[in-house]
């Protein structure tokens, strides 16, 4: 669960790296994603990993549409990556 807040929380981070309109829908997108999928069970490392991966995918699908550099989601990339 610590893991999931840490990812939720940097990838708030990096939306306030949007530009201003754009940060309200992504902000919303991210907090329904992470709660639609809160129900994963803990012990289900699969689904998780699966699911750390594709919200740093879609973290840097974001940062590059609005030309953020992808360096700025370092630390969410060694949030997301499996130990």
């Amino acid at each position: 669960m610590q893991k999931v807040l840490r990812a939720y929380g940097e990838v708030l981070r990096l939306i306030r790296l949007l530009p201003k309109e754009s940060r309200s829908y992504y902000a919303k997108y991210a907090r329904e994603n992470f709660v639609n999928y809160r129900e994963v069970e803990a012990g289900d490392t699969a689904a998780l990993d699966e699911l750390f991966d594709r919200t740093y995918a879609h973290s840097i699908w974001v940062l590059n549409k609005y030309s953020v550099e992808e360096a700025a989601a370092n630390k969410l990339k060694e949030i997301c990556t499996p130990r």
